[in-house]
């Protein structure tokens, strides 16, 4: 073992490399990019990389691997993940030989996306395990779980990263190239029973999917990385509670230093959820605060629980309006929220409550880079129409920054690819109307 300073995502890459990764397929996507290229750069001469054409091909060239008892990992972006629900949805009734790590980066705020997306609903629409990491340690560490727990059930399994812990850095211990796992896949073994799917076995193949997710809810409720503290019985006291996880779960730490200790609930594992402890957590409470990105999800579950046990909780969060519904928390947010979950004054307010404004930052958005040949593309194409009734579709990426002035060149973005669609339906609709699209 030995020490490094890495980004969360470079951890997440090498934490894959120890756990003996042979091939690896993604499209890259802010805020997951750099899990790809970090194995690329430090891999092994028996791991494969490749950037494919779409998150779709990406998961397809790891199922295959994964076939084969190799161990695979498949890197997108939240709205990517889209993109590849076609084969997903399927993988999981089929199932996989060697361990299969779907790593997908949600973005808060949003930064970089054009959507919210939660991953968690994701985890759960598909039927699928999912791991939450909260920090850049936990991450490496969790990663090389993640497999050991998809090859052990012979499910893809889902490894959920939010901006922070993406892009955070931290030094972290992580093991030296000896270390590594190093299995060779058995390979493919024929049997249309098993790796093609049929109606029958599908049914056949859900009944175990609901049966193993029970089992996975009974073992996350033993897993390490979900916690209720404080331990033993030095919680059974308090009478509020906090249900966090990934990178909140840092957010709430610092909180309860500066506010005093509340009982609480860590989820490293929102699916299948960690019940029987999630029951113990909820007992003998009477409120629960939920600090969550993005969606509710785990006070949904929260809630559920304590229904189905008859346990007498209010359970809060974003549902209730006590937390943003949208949005990246911060450490201020949390702060605030569980000072006034608590009932208490923030430490950094005075005695009138107010708190001490900030200087706002300057608002610097973004463009295109200097020398980029969209913009000669975008002032030549508006020059050429200029007088006629013209619109311009975008697409994600460098593009959506056309729209800013001085060029104003993009009027529709929708997702990736859209734009010669849209370009095509309005100029269905209003022949008269010149239609361009951009994109790549």
């Amino acid at each position: 073992m030995h020490q490094e300073f890495l980004m969360g995502n470079q951890a997440i890459a090498l934490g894959a490399l120890a756990a003996g990764v042979r091939l690896v397929a993604g499209y890259p996507g802010t805020p997951s990019t750099e899990v790809l290229e970090t194995v690329a750069k430090n891999r092994q001469e028996n791991t494969y990389v490749e950037w494919s054409v779409n998150e779709k091909s990406a998961m397809e060239v790891g199922a295959g691997a994964a076939y084969t008892g190799a161990r695979t990992m498949v890197t997108m972006k939240q709205v990517g993940l889209n993109v590849a629900a076609d084969p997903l949805m399927s993988l999981e009734y089929i199932g996989v030989k060697g361990g299969m790590v779907i790593l997908v980066a949600d973005d808060p705020g949003p930064i970089s996306s054009q959507t919210e997306q939660d991953t968690r609903h994701f985890a759960r629409f598909s039927k699928l395990p999912c791991f939450d990491p909260s920090t850049v340690q936990e991450a490496y560490d969790m990663v090389q779980e993640a497999f050991e727990y998809s090859e052990k059930y012979g499910t893809p399994v889902f490894f959920r990263s939010t901006t922070r812990v993406s892009h955070g850095y931290a030094s972290i211990q992580v093991k030296d190239v000896e270390e590594y796992k190093n299995v060779e896949p058995e390979g493919f073994v024929k049997d249309t029973k098993r790796w093609v799917i049929f109606p029958k076995l599908s049914y056949q193949a859900h009944i175990n999917i609901e049966a193993r997710n029970e089992e996975l809810a009974k073992v996350f409720s033993q897993y390490k990385r979900n916690l209720l503290l404080p331990a033993g019985d030095d919680c059974k006291e308090l009478k509020k509670g906090i249900a966090t996880g990934g990178f909140n779960y840092t957010y709430v730490t610092e909180a309860m230093a500066d506010l005093g200790q509340l009982r609480e609930l860590k989820v490293s594992t929102p699916h299948p959820f960690p019940e029987q402890l999630a029951v113990e957590f909820l007992t003998g409470l009477e409120e629960v605060l939920c600090i969550e990105e993005l969606d509710p999800v785990i006070e949904r579950e929260l809630i559920y629980i304590a229904g189905k046990y008859h346990l007498p909780v209010k359970i809060l969060g974003k549902l209730s309006h006590h937390v943003k519904n949208s949005g990246e928390n911060t450490r201020d947010s949390v702060l605030a929220d569980i000072a006034a979950f608590m009932g208490r004054q923030l430490p950094e307010q005075g005695e009138n409550g107010q708190a001490v404004p900030a200087p706002e930052l300057p608002v610097r958005p973004p463009v295109l880079c200097a020398g980029c040949p969209h913009r000669a593309s975008f002032y030549s194409v508006k020059k050429a129409m200029q007088g006629r009734k013209t619109i311009f579709c975008g697409d994600i990426g460098c593009y959506t920054m056309g729209n800013a002035m001085p060029l104003d060149m993009v009027d529709t973005c929708l997702c990736m690819g859209a734009g010669l669609g849209i370009a095509q339906g309005v100029g269905h609709i209003e022949p008269d109307t010149s239609c361009f699209a951009w994109g790549g």
